[in-house]
C-alpha cells in the first residue's frame, strides 16, 4: 500500500518539479516560451513560486524561488520514506540525489525532444523554443565536436556526458 502512495506522490511531484525546473531554466537561458507553454508553466507553479519570492528574492537575475520550490517538492515527495522508517538524514540526502537526477533527466528530455523535432518536423512551433533551451548545453560541445557528414552529433555527446554525470552522482551518494 505504501508503494502505491509513493508512486502517486512521485508522479505528482515529478510533474510539478519538472515545471518548476523548466521555469527556472527558461529564465536562466532568457528564452521566452510560446503562450501555451507559458500559461501551463505559470498556472501550475505560481501558487508556490509567488509566496516563495517573498522569502527568497531573485538574485543575479535568476528566479531562485522556482529552483528552491522544485527542491522543496522533491524533499516533500521523498519524505514519504519517513513512513518506511528512514532517518531524516537519509531522506535529505535522497532528496538531494533525486533533485539532481530530476535536473539531469530534464536536460535529457529536452535534448531528445530537440532531436525528434530535427528529424520529424524541424518547423514545429515548439522546435525553436526547445532548441533555444538546449543551446547553452550544446554550444560548448559543438565547439569541440564537428559536424560529421553534415550530421550534428552534439546531442548524442551531451546525452552521454549527462549519463556519465548521473553515474558519478550515483557513486557519490551510494
Amino acid at each position: 500500500m505504501l508503494s502505491i502512495l509513493q508512486l502517486i506522490v512521485d508522479a505528482a511531484a515529478s510533474v510539478l518539479g519538472g515545471v518548476l525546473l523548466l521555469r527556472f531554466w527558461m529564465q536562466v537561458t532568457r528564452v521566452r516560451p510560446p503562450a501555451p507553454v507559458a500559461q501551463f508553466t505559470f498556472t501550475l507553479s505560481d501558487w508556490l513560486v509567488r509566496p516563495l519570492r517573498r522569502v527568497v528574492p531573485g538574485m543575479g537575475g535568476y528566479d531562485w524561488a522556482s529552483l528552491i520550490g522544485a527542491f522543496l517538492v522533491v524533499l516533500l515527495a521523498t519524505s514519504v520514506l519517513l513512513l518506511q522508517g528512514a532517518s531524516g538524514e537519509v531522506v535529505f540526502l535522497m532528496a538531494v540525489f533525486r533533485f539532481l537526477n530530476w535536473i539531469i533527466y530534464g536536460f535529457m528530455a529536452l535534448l531528445i525532444i530537440d532531436a525528434v523535432f530535427s528529424w520529424v518536423n524541424p518547423n514545429a512551433p515548439l522546435a525553436p523554443f526547445i532548441s533555444a533551451l538546449n543551446y547553452p548545453l550544446l554550444r560548448p560541445i559543438r565547439r569541440v565536436v564537428p559536424l560529421i557528414g553534415g550530421i550534428d552529433l552534439s546531442v548524442l555527446v551531451a546525452l552521454l556526458l549527462l549519463q556519465v554525470v548521473q553515474i558519478v552522482l550515483g557513486r557519490l551518494f551510494f
